[in-house]
C-alpha cells in the first residue's frame, strides 16, 4: 500500500515539523517548499544529535539547531503586513481576515519588500519603519482599489 501525503506528514522528525509548523505561521510562502524543510530540518537535526554525542547538554544542543532551522527566518514580511493590517486599517478589514488578506497582498507587495535587505534582525533597525510606512501606504492604495 503507497504511503499518502497525509501519513508522510506524520513520519516527518521533530524538527521538519516544528519548522513547517514556524513557516505555516511567518511564512506561509515557503511553507509547501518540502526539499527545504527537509533540509533544514535534517541538518538541525544532525547537529542536535552531534553535539548529544560529544556530550552537550539539550540545551546547547537545542539552541544549536534552532540557529539552524530559523536562520534567516527571524523577520516575516508576511506577518508584518497581518500587523499592519491590525494595526492600521481595523475599520477597513475584518481582523479575522486579515492573515488571509495578507497572503493575497504578499506577492503584489513584493516590490515594496524587495528594497530592503531582510535580516533576521530587520525589526530592530531603523529601516523597517520605513518599510513600515512604505507598507502601510501600498495596502491603502490596494484596499482603494478594491483589493479584498
Amino acid at each position: 500500500m503507497k504511503a499518502t501525503n497525509k501519513s508522510a506528514d506524520v513520519e516527518m522528525s521533530y524538527f521538519r515539523l516544528s519548522l513547517l509548523s514556524y513557516l505555516r505561521e511567518s511564512h506561509p510562502e515557503k511553507a509547501t517548499d518540502k526539499q527545504f524543510i527537509a533540509s533544514r530540518g535534517d541538518t538541525a537535526a544532525e547537529a542536535y544529535s552531534s553535539i548529544i554525542k560529544s556530550g552537550g547538554s539539550h540545551d546547547e544542543a537545542e539552541e544549536a539547531a534552532s540557529q539552524i532551522l530559523y536562520a534567516g527566518l527571524h523577520f516575516s514580511p508576511y506577518r508584518t503586513i497581518v500587523n499592519i493590517l491590525w494595526d492600521e486599517f481595523t475599520d477597513e478589514t475584518d481582523p479575522a481576515l486579515a492573515e488571509g488578506l495578507a497572503i493575497e497582498l504578499l506577492p503584489r507587495l513584493s516590490a515594496v519588500i524587495g528594497k530592503y535587505t531582510l535580516s533576521d534582525d530587520f525589526a530592530d533597525s531603523a529601516e523597517y519603519r520605513l518599510l513600515y510606512t512604505e507598507l502601510t501606504g501600498a495596502i491603502q492604495i490596494l484596499l482603494e482599489d478594491g483589493v479584498q
